[in-house]
């Protein structure tokens, strides 16, 4: 019996132990659970860790063969895929990774840039929305659905600050302006990574491309940047650091140097800046080969030195150049990198799969029964059309000739464009191999058919192609607009010319299409111009004579249905601006927030040894924030409740705006600053808040700005943060060249 008893203990014993570790374990943080796996690594597995590779399908740049790929997998010497999508796909690669030593999960990465399978505006079109709630809703969509197929991670948001449209990615970020562009940047990381990571209708967001890729000179991809670290802190990092404080998981370095230094090499970026001041805990991707591209550069001898460079600088995730694959284990053994670099990398990537819930189970993200009933959501149709709608900006309304009446006898349309189906998804959209497009994107001919009466008629010519000279299909295209009462005009660039590699010297209307507007106009009959684009475009002449132009972008699934909805006025058009439209690329770049130099211009007619050109107006064609609605809106009764204010003390601003048209709209109302004298001369605006409200027809409402010391600092000569105590001018205006109210203020020492 002692022995039975003893037999029992002993088991009583064990299982109280074993409800012990389970509890440990349960208990043991994701900082633990990543050491514990880290010391069971092999050199070799920890530089898989840091090897992401392209799937054998899309690429989105040069692609590196691999036979054996699979092998590699099941080696534990590859830790990420990209352009791998799919619940199936996800889900078979995933079960290769199981095969590994040490089972360590996959990560899947694609670039989910403005929708998955429901495609929403191009980022620069959500950002003329001016509306955060709108931006953040549909990163809400686009995670949820490529969550459900079985990605992990998304290569956005772009936050790059962009002030020259000749640079193809100018579509990809939010224009300009650092303010806007930190508010969507905090926007767009929020709505891809939903409540937290790890729930499954949220990815992993990556802020991109660290840093100051969107002032390549010239305006041309991949260029040098050169500039003063005053001019990189005070405009091209505000986004990056929005990103950091929203919580994105992951950044990527970019293409170009940096006064002379690779981003991806750039320790002063990544180290410095972003793992040092900032304490960034995610990690750092680099973009499509660029490790091994710092050959290319001039800045490294071969591979074995850009991984050297590379790690040594803080990226952490080599994409696709194999550099760190073939070196990093052999720097480590020749003690030219300490392990301590490329273990602070591994615990990075591994604290992401934790946090996904991805050591739990690695198949949580690939469910094929939840990846259908995702993607065919409705709902998702309905918000992208919504979306779609806010992002179209009104240019230009004479005499009110829009909105169309939808019983309008006939209607002509006509133009390259009318009835294009994949053009409408823009650059960055992603081509599911099992969707039917041609039923799923709303046509604009699609979208005009669904608006307007049964008894309405209407009528189509092509007119011409996107490029090229031909004008064959002129006359047709005269002859449809003589028989119609009113005629719209549809063109624009083809949706691959705006994007990566997609930099263009002549942002001018491609081919004769202005010299289809103009007979089209010779006609006499009413004309409005639709123009769909990934940029700023050059249509001074249509500008100049064209009764009413529309600035559609490229608005995704849902564009046609959202197009007729502004153009007969079941939307009113609220979007404005976010970046400046030039008059030439002669004036590129131009932006709103300059300086004003010691001999300004007073007007675009004042020539005299001022800083202008003899040939053209300083004004850009269409200004920052610009931009129409159906109806119009008065300012008034500005007050601010002090004249006077110390650095820990508030200014409020209140003003009063009110409807005075006769359709219901939003209205974006914007806050300028000026400091009329600083240490270092600051710009003759800078935009520091927005409202975006609606209001009915004769409706009033009160709106509050807050002033506070953060609103009113810079960067000095000594890159410090500070408020500098004088004389400030507050501007209140519906775009940053209609400035409706003003008043100063004075801040104290």
């Amino acid at each position: 019996m002692k022995k039975i008893g003893s037999i029992i203990r002993l088991i009583c014993l064990f299982f109280l132990s074993m409800q012990t570790n389970l509890l440990n374990a349960q208990t043991k943080t994701i900082a633990q659970k990543v050491d514990s796996v880290l010391q069971l690594m092999t050199i070799e597995e920890k530089v898989g860790q840091l090897n992401q590779y392209n799937d054998d399908w899309t690429a989105t740049g040069p692609v590196t063969k691999d036979n054996d790929k699979a092998k590699q997998v099941k080696e534990g010497t590859v830790g990420s895929l990209l352009n791998c999508m799919g619940a199936e796909r996800t889900r078979n690669w995933q079960n290769v990774a199981m095969q590994s030593r040490l089972k360590i999960p996959l990560l899947f990465g694609q670039d989910v840039i403005h929708g998955y399978k429901t495609t929403f505006p191009i980022p620069l079109a959500e950002a003329a929305s001016w509306d955060m709630d709108a931006i953040q809703l549909a990163a809400r969509i686009a995670a949820t659905e490529a969550a459900a197929s079985g990605i992990h991670w998304t290569f956005a948001p772009m936050v790059d600050i962009a002030r020259d449209p000749r640079w193809g990615r100018v579509m990809e970020g939010a224009g300009e302006d650092p303010y806007l562009g930190s508010m969507i940047a905090t926007a767009r990381v929020k709505g891809f990574q939903g409540n937290k990571l790890g729930d499954l209708d949220a990815v992993m967001a990556c802020a991109k491309h660290f840093a100051a890729y969107g002032a390549a000179i010239g305006g041309r991809d991949y260029n040098s940047v050169d500039m003063s670290d005053r001019l990189l802190w005070e405009v091209y990092l505000p986004p990056f650091k929005a990103a950091v404080d929203a919580g994105a998981a992951t950044f990527m370095n970019s293409f170009n140097d940096l006064n002379g230094v690779p981003a991806t090499g750039n320790a002063y970026l990544q180290r410095t800046i972003l793992k040092g001041k900032w304490n960034y805990s995610g990690f750092v991707v680099s973009d499509w080969g660029s490790i091994g591209e710092m050959i290319n550069h001039g800045n490294v001898k071969n591979s074995y030195e850009a991984a050297l460079s590379a790690i040594t600088a803080g990226s952490d995730m080599d994409m696709e150049s194999r550099s760190y694959k073939n070196n990093l284990a052999q720097l480590v053994k020749e003690n030219k990198v300490p392990i301590a670099f490329v273990d602070d990398a591994v615990k990075r990537i591994l604290q992401k799969k934790f946090e996904l819930g991805l050591f739990d189970d690695p198949f949580r993200f690939s469910n094929v029964q939840r990846e259908n009933k995702v993607l065919n959501d409705p709902e998702h149709l309905k918000i992208a059309r919504q979306v779609a709608a806010k992002s179209i900006v009104l240019l230009k309304n004479q005499n009110h000739l829009l909105p169309i009446s939808k019983n309008t006898k006939t209607i002509a349309f006509i133009g390259p464009l009318v009835k294009e189906v994949k053009q409408n998804m823009g650059f960055w959209s992603i081509e599911l191999p099992d969707v039917d497009y041609s039923k799923f994107i709303v046509t604009q001919w699609q979208g005009v058919q669904n608006k307007i009466s049964k008894n309405s008629h209407l009528l189509y010519a092509k007119g011409c192609d996107i490029e090229g000279n031909n004008k064959n299909g002129f006359a047709e295209a005269v002859e449809t607009a003589k028989k119609a009462d009113v005629v719209i005009i549809s063109v624009g660039e083809r949706r691959d010319m705006s994007g990566e590699a997609k930099s263009r010297s002549n942002i001018h209307l491609p081919g004769v299409q202005e010299e289809l507007i103009k007979a089209i106009q010779a006609t006499g009959k009413p004309v409005v111009v639709l123009i769909n684009a990934g940029r700023p475009l050059i249509f001074n002449w249509t500008a100049d004579h064209v009764p009413a132009i529309v600035y559609s972008w490229w608005l995704g699934t849902a564009a046609g249905d959202a197009i007729a909805d502004v153009l007969f006025g079941d939307y009113n058009p609220s979007a404005k601006l976010p970046i400046s439209f030039p008059r030439e690329e002669g004036q590129i770049p131009v932006y709103y927030s300059h300086f004003n130099t010691g001999r300004p211009a007073h007007n675009d007619s004042d020539l005299n040894y001022v800083s202008a050109y003899t040939d053209l107006s300083n004004s850009p064609r269409y200004a920052f924030g610009y931009g129409l609605s159906y109806s119009n809106f008065k300012y008034s009764n500005l007050q601010l409740s002090k004249s006077k204010m110390r650095s820990d003390e508030t200014i409020e601003v209140s003003l009063q705006i009110s409807n005075i048209g006769n359709y219901a709209g939003e209205e974006t109302v914007q806050l300028y600053l000026r400091d009329r004298v600083g240490s270092i001369v600051r710009p003759v605006k800078e935009l520091k808040d927005f409202k975006k409200l609606f209001l009915n027809a004769g409706e009033t409402k009160t709106i509050r700005f807050m002033i506070d010391q953060q609103k009113l600092s810079f960067y000095n000569q000594q890159l410090q943060w500070v408020a500098e105590p004088g004389d400030f001018d507050l501007m209140i205006g519906s775009s940053s060249d209609d400035i409706r109210l003003k008043e100063s203020f004075e801040l104290l020492n």
